[in-house]
């Protein structure tokens, strides 16, 4: 049912209940009303609050309002492993009318306000993760404990919303502003980072810290203690005197990392500022009015639209990609043959003994090429020893399944052997022959090629059928996004391998055909390409700089080329180029950056280096907004084209691949759902590539 004159109802909704029980304890005067938030799943479906979990904890704290003898205190904590993870967004949809986000916004408040409100003190017992609402529920208390194992965080403005329920109010006043920035803007615009509970609870974000074990019964003593008198709460003075500098840091990082394209980012800041009057009678009344308003707002966008179909795809959809085989057809995969041992090679080699811990082993042309590789994944184990991540055992154990060789012979015992040398095929063509003389019959062969055909590369080969790519990106230890990529010839056996060892490296896999530049590279380099033949045309470098702005993109154009590298964006280009030579040219300025051994076209911060002057110096410039529209209207081309030639199952593919594998943000909605909301879509190819309603508002 959707939203009816105002009235929000959430179809299908999980209602989270509150369940109240009441507890007495020795030398106590009253009950200890304790509350708790179940939605009656697992952990694996976290506690939401929809309109019936407010009901229901509304109902809850009447119910305690009216028990006689009236109690001495309110706790309330969350079923196992989980506090909540806040409003329950799967209903947003529901949401049609303004009126009924009003009303989502303001009944959060009014609910969750009684506890900031009661006369009797309040403790909130956060025993797991608690996310945005959850988090906004245990500010509300008065008193607050957390689980060691758990971890907090507001993602909202990483999902192009607001902290709407008290979190821009109350957490400043509690921590401090320039925290608070850190854990509302900073950490949500960083791949929403999660406060663990140790950290948390020294940012004072909670009074006290208890293992998991017994976390409960130690937090009830603890609030008996605090009732009792024998435990004191101290809370240092909350510092003003930094607050504007803290918001222009806020400021700063919301336009570094989204081109203040984000309205939820921005409306963020705003909110954060204003919560330095306090949280005390008019003011927090005022400052909760403000967030009622731009969550309003925000849930009535395409932007937040477009967030949660981004949410959708990356927790639904990577989690079964489409396309993919039986997963009763792969093979065990017991030892690991990497050819190669330069950079990329080695950290595919650390990514597979980190995840697989199997025997992983690396072949190069000579031996200190093959003992730099073994070094460096020996060294990235040490790292996470000292991080605490590894016990010793446990080093010693992945140390000693890292080894190298000169010889391929060390490979005959291998289920799966990817190579990552030189992008050249001859030289690929020449790596697979010599393995597959070596290997079983039943060894998957998979290549890491960004650009080149798997096809051609397997064609030499007696059994192409056992050949994938695995598309990693670079670094392969952050992002998560994983190409696998069917040649002609690709059987279900070995696609099916590729998929559940993408699924065991924890990687989303996206399964694409056997294309050009695949996915992301393939997009990617025609939006480059369009940005740089503006700049060799006369453009101004600042202005195709700041051109795509308007995307919020967490890079400029120019600092992709330089974090991919101006020789890898040469070479991905000039197979383009070779493949669809009308639309992806080589220009002569990203020629000339590679072959004077550039890293960047500045030399500095905005400034062009003097050497590439002359590569840039033609004289028709455009606008930037001209610059804007050449580079997205290719972006609606080529995101046509791949749906014609059938590179991926649907446009769903080509925006989860964006979002994990560019980081593109979610609030854009990959890349389908910004070009159909701004009418370039219908404008290049005639129709939207998402119905009206998916990825935004129901109607105009």
């Amino acid at each position: 049912m959707s939203s009816t004159h105002g009235t929000a109802v959430f179809e299908n909704e999980v209602v989270t209940r509150a369940l109240v029980r009441y507890l007495s304890f020795p030398g106590l005067s009253g009950e200890f009303a304790l509350i708790t938030i179940d939605n009656g799943h697992d952990h694996t479906r976290p506690s939401t609050f929809g309109p019936g979990g407010l009901a229901s904890l509304d109902a809850a704290l009447d119910e305690i309002a009216a028990h006689s003898p009236a109690p001495a205190a309110i706790g309330v904590t969350g079923k196992p492993f989980i506090f909540a993870v806040g409003a329950d967004l799967s209903g947003v949809p529901s949401v049609t009318d303004a009126a009924a986000a009003r009303q989502i916004a303001e009944t959060g408040h009014r609910v969750f306000r009684r506890l900031k409100d009661s006369g009797v003190p309040t403790f909130a017992f956060v025993n797991g993760v608690a996310l945005g609402g959850g988090l906004e529920l245990a500010l509300h208390c008065h008193y607050r404990t957390i689980s060691a194992g758990a971890a907090v965080a507001f993602p909202e403005a990483f999902l192009g919303l607001v902290p709407g329920w008290g979190g821009t109010q109350l957490l400043p006043n509690l921590i401090g502003i320039d925290a608070a920035v850190t854990v509302i803007v900073e950490n949500a615009l960083a791949q929403n980072k999660m406060t663990p509970a140790p950290k948390a609870a020294k940012l004072g974000l909670a009074d006290a810290l208890f293992e998991p074990a017994d976390f409960l019964e130690r937090s009830l003593e603890w609030a008996a203690g605090v009732l009792g008198g024998s435990v004191a709460v101290s809370r240092p003075e909350v510092d003003r005197s930094g607050w504007d500098e803290a918001i222009a840091r806020a400021r700063g990082v919301v336009a570094a990392r989204t081109r203040n394209a984000s309205p939820g980012a921005v409306r963020s800041v705003d909110l954060l500022e204003l919560a330095r009057a306090g949280v005390d009678g008019e003011a927090f009344t005022t400052g909760t009015a403000a967030e009622d308003d731009a969550l309003t707002e925000l849930l009535m966008s395409d932007p937040l639209r477009a967030s949660l179909y981004s949410f959708d795809l990356v927790n639904k959809r990577a989690k079964r990609p489409a396309g993919a085989p039986d997963t009763s057809l792969a093979r065990k995969v017991t030892k690991v043959g990497v050819v190669g041992a330069g950079l990329m090679a080695s950290q595919l080699a650390m990514l597979f003994v980190r995840q697989l811990k199997v025997p992983v082993v690396l072949t190069d042309i000579d031996q200190a090429r093959v003992d730099k590789g073994v070094a460096y994944v020996h060294g990235e184990l040490d790292k996470l020893a000292q991080r605490g991540r590894l016990n010793p055992d446990k080093l010693n154990q992945l140390k000693g399944l890292v080894t190298g060789s000169l010889s391929k012979d060390v490979f005959a015992d291998a289920d799966l052997v990817i190579e990552a040398v030189f992008e050249e095929m001859s030289v690929k063509q020449q790596v697979f022959a010599e393995v597959e003389a070596i290997v079983s019959p039943e060894c998957v062969l998979a290549t890491n090629t960004s650009a080149l055909s798997v096809t051609e590369m397997a064609a030499k080969l007696d059994h192409p059928e056992r050949v994938v790519g695995l598309h990693f990106f670079n670094p392969v230890a952050v992002l998560p996004l994983l190409e696998v990529v069917r040649a002609e010839q690709t059987d279900d056996a070995t696609l099916a391998t590729a998929f559940a060892v993408g699924k065991a490296l924890k990687k989303s896999c996206v399964l694409v055909a056997d294309a050009p530049a695949f996915v992301v590279n393939r997009l990617l380099t025609r939006f480059l390409g369009e940005v740089t033949a503006a700049v060799e045309q006369g453009t101004p470098v600042e202005v195709a700089e700041r051109a795509l702005d308007p995307l919020g993109l967490p890079m400029t154009p120019f600092e992709l080329l330089s974090l991919v590298g101006p020789a890898v964006a040469l070479h991905v280009a000039e197979r383009m180029h070779e493949a669809f030579p009308d639309r992806f040219a080589v220009g002569e300025g990203l020629r000339k950056v590679v072959e004077l051994g550039k890293a960047s076209v500045f030399s500095e911060p905005g400034v062009v280096d003097p050497e590439l002057v002359d590569a840039f110096a033609g004289d028709s410039p455009l606008t930037g907004q001209q610059v804007h529209d050449r580079a997205v209207e290719a972006l609606a081309q080529e995101v046509r084209l791949m749906l014609d030639e059938g590179v991926v199952q649907a446009v769903q593919d080509i925006d989860l691949a964006m979002i994990l594998g560019a980081g593109w943000p979610f609030w854009l909605g990959g890349i389908s759902a910004y070009l159909d909301r701004t009418g370039v879509s219908e404008r290049v190819t005639g129709s939207r590539f998402l119905p009206q309603g998916v990825a935004s508002l129901p109607t105009r």
